[in-house]
């Protein structure tokens, strides 16, 4: 695990931006696609403006890019809270990824259809064994949580299946979300975290007890991937290294 600290949200995202590009052609140097699996939430949004112009834009063969979401929230894709419509109004709408490329949780779908097809999907691109997504991009909520992993949830524990959907009550609302088994199985998973909330809870996940019911961004741990924390300082101020 590497922790990478930088001075602030905009110093965070121009790394994240450097990183996914580099990491990009790299990869595409070995094999013909890149699959990326997105998140949401604000710091994901300045990555993906970024992202957008150059002089990101013209660096990234986006016609080679296989896209997904690490989870979603029950929602229409224009509602203001969908994960898929930021991205495309931040990112996927301001360049060319071919559209049979970029695969969306289908809301239109009841919840449990709706995460059984992305199972289907995954499993079509990826198969049963091996690794899965070239890069995972993941945040982490004030409570510890990542992707739809919240505190006290069975989903957190799965063990098997690679997505679910669940009522989260807290939230009155359904979420659909990939779990720890298909993540772990990633090439490299990248945590971005920002701001002075993030600091107790980032503490506790990196150098706190293994207590994933409380935090659990604790199980995403790539059993042969890279597994990386590009953190801002204020998130970073209670690390002790």
């Amino acid at each position: 695990m590497q922790v990478l600290i930088k001075k602030n949200p905009d110093a965070l995202a121009k790394a994240a931006a450097e990183f996914i590009t580099k990491q990009i052609k790299e990869v595409l140097k070995k094999q013909d696609r890149f699959t990326i699996a997105l998140s949401g939430g604000s710091t994901p949004k300045a990555l993906h403006e970024l992202l957008a112009k150059s002089p990101f834009a013209e660096q990234i063969p986006w016609l080679q890019l296989h896209v997904f979401w690490g989870d979603e929230r029950y929602v229409p894709i224009d509602d203001e809270q969908s994960n898929a419509g930021m991205a495309y109004d931040t990112l996927l709408g301001h360049v060319f990824t071919p559209e049979e490329q970029i695969h969306v949780w289908r809301t239109e779908l009841e919840p449990e259809a709706a995460a059984a097809d992305y199972d289907r999907v995954l499993h079509d691109y990826f198969g049963d064994t091996g690794p899965t997504f070239d890069l995972v991009l993941l945040g982490m909520g004030d409570d510890g949580h990542t992707l739809s992993l919240f505190p006290g949830t069975e989903v957190v524990h799965e063990q098997t299946s690679w997505t679910k959907a669940y009522f989260l009550k807290q939230q009155n609302m359904y979420r659909l979300t990939l779990t720890a088994p298909v993540v772990n199985r990633a090439s490299c998973v990248l945590f971005l975290v920002a701001g002075p909330k993030k600091a107790a809870p980032l503490k506790e996940v990196l150098e706190g007890e293994f207590r994933p019911d409380t935090y659990p961004s604790q199980v995403i741990k790539p059993a042969d991937g890279q597994l990386i924390w590009m953190v801002d300082e204020k998130a970073a101020a209670n690390l002790s290294q």
